[in-house]
């Protein structure tokens, strides 16, 4: 299977967001929480077409990604969570940007998201 050339990929942007709670979130609660979420508000289309997905969660902050298109929804979908399995939270998005490592250095200082050392074998 071909890869699929860097013009025709979908285009993303990277939420940072910092959950404001009451008590700790596993990342897990945290995951089923944003797919329950967008699939109430937006339908199996719309969550489809968003692309949301958790890349990283910890310290009560992490980096959303989803298509470029619907930033907007996206941002609507994540502000409807109010309980993580009977926790009261709220979602504080702290910037959007057009890589991990911009989101994470502008926004998430000290999360550790992103780091180019551990993932230098890549470009290699």
């Amino acid at each position: 299977m071909k890869i699929v050339p860097p013009t025709m990929r979908e285009k993303k942007r990277y939420l940072a967001f910092e959950l404001i709670a009451e008590e700790q979130v596993s990342r897990d609660e945290l995951i089923r929480e944003i797919f329950s979420a967008s699939g109430g508000l937006l339908g199996d289309l719309g969550s489809s077409e968003c692309n949301i997905w958790l890349l990283a969660f910890e310290d009560h902050k992490g980096v959303v990604s989803c298509n470029r298109d619907y930033v907007s929804r996206t941002r609507a979908a994540l502000s409807t969570i109010t309980s993580v399995k009977g926790k009261r939270v709220t979602f504080h998005i702290l910037g959007v940007s057009g890589t991990v490592l911009g989101a994470t250095k502008k926004y998430l200082e000290g999360v550790d998201v992103f780091n180019p050392e551990e993932q230098s074998h890549i470009n290699e």
